[in-house]
C-alpha cells in the first residue's frame, strides 16, 4: 500500500517533468512569430523566379549564419543547407523549404503586394509569391531560429533545405533540362551526402483549408507529372481539296481522343488514377488552307506509379499507328517532371500524434484522397523515408470555397498560419528520434514505401 502510494506521488511529477521539457515548444514559435512574419513580407514583396533566387538565397544564408547555424551554399544555382547539430546523438534529420516565385501578376491588394517584374524565358513578366514558397522559406527559418535557440535539446543534427526552382526555371528550357533544376539537381549536386540525412519533412501552404489546420495522408499525397509535346507532320493543301494534301488537324483530333483510351480502356484504375490534358494546340495561319503541321503540348497525370509508367509506355506508340493511318508522321517528346509524392507509411503514421500536439486533433485532418497537383519533392522521397503535409493559408471565418487558388493573382497566406507551419518541423525534429528505429527498419525491409 506504501509502495502504490510512492508510486501516485511520483507520477504526478514524471508528468510535470515530462511536460517541461517540451513546454519550451510552443514559447519559442510565440518568439519567432514576428520575425518570421516579416521575413514572410519581405520575401513575397520582393519575388524571384526559378534559378534566379539571387537575393533570397542570400538572405537565408545570413539569417542562418545569425542563428549559429552552419551554411553551405552552391547547390543548384541559388541552393542553401544549413546544418545544425543538437547536443545529444541522433539521427540526422531534413527540413525542406522551396523558394521560388511564378510568372504572374499580383492582384491581392496586400500592402506588401509585388511589383516586381523579371524576365522568364526571355519575356519580362510580372512577378508573384503565388504559391506560398514565401510562407515555406520564412517558416523553415522561423523554425531553425528557434532550433538553434535550443539546439542543446535535440537529439541528432537538423539539416536545413532551401531549395529553388521548384516551379521551373526563368533561364532554362524545363522540357529538356528539368534535370538541371530544383530538387534533382540539388541531389545531383550532393546537397545530401554529407551529412546524409535518413529521414525528410516538407509542407506546402494550400488556400481552400483553413488557416492553422494541419491534412495528411500516408501513401500518395500528390500526383506524378510529366510533360507531353507531340508535332504532327502533313501536307499542305487548299481547304477545299483535302484529298490532295494529308491533314495533320484531323489526325491530331484523333490523337487528342484516342489518347483517353490508354486511361478508361487500359489502366488498372482499380490502382488509382491517371489523366492526359493537352493544354495548347498550334497551326495553320488561314481558315482555307490545311496546314502542314500541328503542335501540341499537354500534361500526364496519375497517382500510382505502375499507371503513370504504362501511359508512358503505350502513348508514343498510340500516336504512331494514329499518324500511319491517317498518312501523317508525329514526333512524341516526353519529360519527367515528377514522379508521384507519396508519404512512407509507417512515418506517416507515428508522426500523426506530434500534429495533433500543435493546436489540437479538430485542427488535424486525415485526408482521404490525394491532391491532383505535384511536387518535386517526390525525388527526395525516392532516397530516403519522407513526409509531405498541407498547412491550411486560407483565414478562418472566410469562405473556403471561395478562396482563390494557388497559382492565382489574388492567391493570399493568412500570416496567422505560419507559426503552425514553424512548430510542425520543430515538432518532427523533437519527435522523430523516438520513431527512427521502426521507420528505418520498415524503410530498409522496403515495407509501407
Amino acid at each position: 500500500m506504501d509502495m502504490l502510494k510512492q508510486v501516485s506521488l511520483c507520477l504526478p511529477a514524471l508528468f510535470c517533468c515530462s511536460l517541461s521539457f517540451a513546454d519550451w515548444i510552443k514559447p519559442s514559435v510565440q518568439a519567432v512569430e514576428s520575425h518570421t512574419i516579416k521575413l514572410r513580407q519581405h520575401i513575397h514583396q520582393h519575388p524571384e523566379l526559378g534559378n534566379m533566387e539571387f537575393k533570397t538565397s542570400e538572405l537565408v544564408q545570413k539569417e542562418l549564419k545569425s542563428y549559429g547555424i552552419e551554411v553551405r551554399h552552391g547547390f543548384a544555382k541559388t541552393g542553401v543547407i544549413g546544418i545544425l547539430k543538437g547536443a545529444k546523438s541522433g539521427p540526422v534529420m531534413a527540413l525542406r523549404a522551396d523558394m521560388d516565385a511564378l510568372p504572374i501578376e499580383e492582384k491581392t491588394g496586400l500592402p506588401f503586394a509585388s511589383k516586381v517584374k523579371a524576365i522568364y524565358q526571355g519575356t519580362e513578366t510580372h512577378v508573384m509569391h503565388g504559391c506560398g514558397h514565401d510562407a515555406h522559406t520564412a517558416m523553415l527559418l522561423g523554425a531553425a531560429k528557434a532550433l538553434a535557440a535550443n539546439k542543446d535539446k535535440i537529439s541528432g543534427t537538423v539539416v536545413f533545405v532551401f531549395q529553388p526552382a521548384e516551379e521551373g526555371g526563368a533561364d532554362i528550357d524545363n522540357f529538356t533540362q528539368g534535370d538541371q533544376i530544383g530538387s534533382r539537381k540539388m541531389i545531383a549536386d550532393g546537397a545530401f551526402l554529407q551529412p546524409k540525412p535518413e529521414v525528410i519533412f516538407g509542407m506546402h501552404v494550400m488556400a481552400g483549408m483553413p488557416s492553422g489546420n494541419i491534412f495528411y495522408k500516408d501513401g500518395a499525397i500528390l500526383n506524378s507529372a510529366d510533360h507531353l509535346r507531340i508535332q504532327v507532320n502533313g501536307k499542305q493543301v487548299h481547304g477545299s481539296m483535302p484529298w490532295l494534301g494529308r491533314d495533320p488537324i484531323y489526325a491530331s483530333a484523333q490523337m487528342i481522343s484516342n489518347m483517353q483510351s490508354l486511361i478508361s480502356r487500359k489502366a488498372d484504375l482499380t490502382q488509382g488514377m491517371g489523366v492526359i490534358s493537352i493544354g495548347s494546340i498550334h497551326a495553320g495561319t488561314a481558315a482555307n488552307v490545311i496546314p502542314n503541321q500541328v503542335n501540341m503540348t499537354g500534361t500526364i497525370r496519375s497517382n500510382h506509379e505502375s499507371i503513370r509508367q504504362s501511359i508512358l509506355q503505350d502513348l508514343p506508340t498510340l500516336l504512331e499507328f494514329n499518324a500511319a493511318a491517317n498518312g501523317v508522321t508525329t514526333k512524341v517528346e516526353i519529360a519527367s517532371y515528377a514522379p508521384v509524392t507519396s508519404n512512407h507509411k509507417t512515418l506517416t503514421q507515428l508522426m500523426q500524434p506530434s500534429w495533433t500536439k500543435i493546436n489540437g486533433i479538430e485542427k488535424t485532418h486525415l485526408l482521404d484522397h490525394n491532391a491532383s497537383a505535384s511536387e518535386d519533392f517526390a525525388y527526395y522521397g525516392k532516397l530516403m523515408p519522407s513526409l509531405f503535409v498541407f498547412l491550411g493559408a486560407t483565414p478562418l471565418g472566410t469562405d473556403m470555397t471561395k478562396a482563390a487558388p494557388n497559382h492565382n493573382p489574388q492567391f493570399i497566406v493568412d500570416d496567422a498560419t505560419l507559426k503552425t507551419g514553424i512548430e510542425s518541423h520543430i515538432r518532427f525534429v523533437m519527435d522523430y528520434p523516438k520513431i527512427a528505429n521502426e521507420v528505418q527498419t520498415a524503410w530498409k525491409n522496403k515495407q509501407d514505401i
